[in-house]
């Protein structure tokens, strides 16, 4: 192996279910806590003081530049801080890591993320504001930002803003394209659900500790209400958590001059990701992934491996459509485990560092089962950058790989223009209903008869039942002023 050969030394995850938000840490402090416990984990604190960068994600929370407070904490001066805005995806973080070691820029990065909602709602069920310190005018050393928006003034204008109801309409483009009727689809999602729940049990650092049944996820109920069908509250990421995760990578020079065990070593094998952004409404085939199917395969040539060969699997899961679209992109026939958390609605979802908690699950479980390969996926906005990644505590025989097929998504992207104001008649390529208290809006994306785009509601009764009770993809509307009928 070359001496420049980027690897995962140190590992931890940290939750907290502290109801007296006082005494609860707030969200850097549990980054500063995974992080010592990350370096406990590798045996060798001295990690800390060489960091050459620090990497944190942007989270709910007003630090300007947690990175540095972090740096001051450890007692890493030198190191250079990093905050990714949203938008950014947070395997973008991995990738800048194993980059800056393999060119032998520096020889030690932390990676870190934590949010603390369930504090904060604690401290507002007292009427309180969780306290946190207060950063308001730190700049990063490096500020990572997304290109562009990732949804338009025509989507916005039908009702869509939250994440649920884009990918409800995209899921049921691809539950038309894959010849499953709504009740089919429902259950499927439950059964798969269900068994991310009985997985995240097992897992001491999950969130949810008991089994969920699949007619619990399956059906609204006052406990499980329905927000955009044909999703209930239980297939949504659960990001009022307490949760946060610390890696720490080196250089193998350096895990050998520090004396790190060769058994707390796991590789980064092929990193492969896309960054193009496109708004959900414009895409042309709905219900598809292009990002997956080429990150996928490219990865997988990279490591010179496949997906059957794969047994530990964390598959990125803010949504049912999420793993539902890898399962179809990568050609995967979703027999076996598809998580090793529980996924993010029972392992627990924190905004914006969820793949470092799967990562560091990842990195134990391989330690457990030498030679194995871990893949751990990631996605960012609405299904709209996607990152694979292959782990490992063998290296790869042509050392860690990365891909960015930004070009080749973007060249194999069919992006439609999108129009507002659309009179006449139109079909749908797919849609959802979204619920917001006792009001019920129906919502779809058109395929117009020119071949552009157009998003637009109705909240006429019986339009709403109708879409909740059948299949409506392919089925045409009268459109004018934004509304169908």
């Amino acid at each position: 192996m070359k001496p420049t050969t980027p690897v995962l030394v140190g590992v931890a995850a940290f939750q907290q279910k502290n109801p007296d938000h006082r005494q609860a840490l707030e969200p850097v402090a549990i980054m500063e806590r995974t992080l010592r416990d990350a370096a406990d984990d590798a045996g060798s604190t001295e990690l800390l003081r060489r960091a050459g960068e620090i990497l944190v994600p942007k989270g709910i929370w007003g630090y300007s530049d947690p990175a540095r407070l972090l740096a001051d904490a450890l007692g890493a001066a030198s190191a250079r801080s990093v905050l990714a805005e949203i938008g950014v995806s947070q395997q973008t973080l991995l990738t800048r890591a194993c980059e800056k070691i393999s060119t032998g820029e520096t020889g030690v990065v932390l990676v870190t993320g934590a949010e603390a909602k369930y504090r904060a709602q604690c401290a507002s069920r007292a009427g309180e504001e969780a306290a946190e310190t207060v950063q308001q005018d730190a700049d990063p050393d490096v500020a990572l930002l997304p290109e562009n928006e990732i949804w338009s003034e025509v989507e916005s204008a039908a009702g869509l803003g939250m994440p649920v109801g884009f990918y409800a309409i995209m899921d049921s483009a691809l539950r038309f394209e894959q010849g499953m009727t709504p009740d089919q689809h429902r259950s499927e999602m439950a059964k798969m659900y269900h068994r991310f729940s009985e997985i995240a049990a097992q897992n001491p650092d999950a969130w949810v500790d008991e089994p969920v049944a699949a007619e619990t996820i399956r059906d609204p109920s006052p406990g499980n209400r329905m927000l955009a069908f044909p999703y209930t509250k239980l297939h949504n990421s659960q990001w009022n958590v307490d949760q946060g995760a610390g890696l720490i990578f080196c250089s193998v020079a350096v895990a050998e001059e520090l004396g790190i065990p060769r058994e707390r070593w796991v590789f980064p094998q092929a990193f492969a990701e896309s960054n193009f952004m496109s708004n959900v409404s414009s895409r042309g085939e709905l219900g598809r992934c292009h990002g997956f199917r080429i990150a996928g395969e490219t990865a997988m040539q990279r490591a010179g491996c496949s997906f059957d060969d794969i047994r530990l699997r964390e598959l990125y899961s803010c949504f049912p459509m999420a793993v539902r679209s890898q399962l179809h992109e990568f050609g995967m026939s979703g027999e076996g485990d598809l998580t090793v958390t529980g996924g993010m609605t029972f392992g627990g979802g924190p905004l914006n560092n969820f793949v470092y908690q799967a990562t560091a699950r990842m990195a134990q479980l391989l330690r457990q089962q030498p030679g194995e390969v871990g893949l751990v996926t990631t996605v960012s906005g609405m299904l709209t950058k996607q990152g694979v990644a292959l782990w490992s505590t063998e290296p790869n025989p042509d050392g860690w790989v990365f891909d960015d097929v930004t070009a080749q998504v973007r060249e194999a992207s069919d992006v439609r223009e999108l129009v507002a104001d659309y009179e006449g008649p139109a079909e749908v390529a797919g849609y959802t209903v979204i619920h917001l208290g006792e009001q019920r809006r129906a919502i779809a994306v058109f395929d117009l008869p020119d071949g552009k785009r157009t998003a637009a509601y109705s909240e006429a009764a019986p339009i709403v039942d109708r879409m909740e009770s059948e299949e409506c993809c392919g089925q045409a509307f009268k459109l004018a002023g934004g509304v169908f009928e």
